[in-house]
């Protein structure tokens, strides 16, 4: 959702609004929004930190330009929204914004080299904290301060979504991981299940299965005594969800492989599949429902900003 974009959230620069930059007369427009420029660098910032970690195919590609450009439209009306309704923001809290960025690289030349590769200089990224800020200001005054969701509508939204309220049955377990690398060879793959045996004797022998945890499992949660918490239906792979599964509390398996190596595994406790109660949730509920409908309110407003906008579409290539 674009709204959550908008949402001002400290963090790396890779994501920055494009129409924070200063238009350079020399760069190609691609559409004018009440006069003020969305270049196609603009997009190309945009579409750099969009793209992070995906393959895309040509018309997914073009789909995105698409979509981008439009944010890149509400956004700027939006701002020019909140200037219109004399928003000031804080220069304090800019410059802090603009520090927590800094600190989130490794060194001031990290930080620069940053913005050269983004065609950004510092005072565009402040500017574009100032219009971010500005933005989340104008939406919290005008939207988020004057919706209230009542205890009545949100009691109703559970009472009409049942199922979004069920929590299957969870297992907390602990476990011991003798590391198995599943390309390597059969006798270290041996080696490593002889050492799991000589484990499962100890414990046979009353030893403490924390306390083997901490010596033996190659697992980070070795620190703690190998407990996983708790965990539900899908997120174990299957032989060690199966495993935990049909154990009952205070019981440890016989050795188990998986793709990750071998391992024994203790259930500390069992929670039955159950229902969420309202009182536990109705706070969450309330805010999300809060979130939804500001969402819905402020996606009206853009596209009645839309409509009395002067935007004119000079390229998209």
């Amino acid at each position: 959702m674009w709204l959550c974009l908008l949402l001002f959230v400290a963090g790396g620069i890779v994501h920055l609004p494009a129409w924070a930059a200063e238009k350079d007369a020399s760069q190609d427009k691609l559409v004018v929004v009440n006069g003020s420029v969305i270049t196609q660098a603009d997009l190309e910032r945009e579409m750099a930190g969009s793209k992070v970690g995906k393959s895309l195919d040509g018309s997914q590609i073009e789909a995105m330009k698409r979509d981008i450009i439009e944010r890149l439209i509400e956004r700027e009306l939006l701002y020019q929204e909140s200037q219109n309704k004399g928003i000031k923001v804080d220069k304090t809290a800019v410059k802090e914004q603009l520090e927590t960025v800094k600190k989130g690289f490794p060194s001031e030349t990290e930080f620069k080299k940053k913005l050269s590769e983004m065609n950004l200089s510092e005072a565009e990224l402040e500017s574009n904290f100032v219009q971010r800020m500005a933005i989340q200001e104008f939406i919290d005054k005008e939207f988020v301060q004057k919706v209230t969701i009542s205890d009545k509508n949100t009691k109703a939204h559970y009472d009409s979504n049942p199922d979004s309220f069920k929590q299957p049955e969870q297992v907390q377990a602990s476990h011991i991981l003798i590391k198995v690398d599943p390309k390597g060879k059969a006798t270290q793959k041996a080696e490593a299940r002889k050492k799991m045996e000589m484990i499962q004797q100890k414990l046979h022998k009353g030893e403490d299965f924390a306390a083997l945890a901490k010596e033996f499992s190659q697992c980070p949660s070795s620190a703690k005594g190998g407990d996983l918490g708790y965990f539900g239906p899908g997120q174990m792979v299957k032989p060690f969800e199966e495993a935990a599964f049909a154990l009952e509390a205070g019981k440890v398996s016989d050795i188990v492989e998986t793709d990750f190596g071998f391992h024994l595994i203790k259930v500390v406790d069992k929670k039955p599949a159950s229902t969420i109660a309202y009182e536990d949730v109705k706070d969450r509920l309330g805010e999300y429902l809060k979130r939804e409908e500001v969402r819905k309110k402020v996606d009206l407003y853009v596209e009645e900003l839309k409509q009395k906008a002067k935007i004119e579409r000079l390229s998209t290539d």
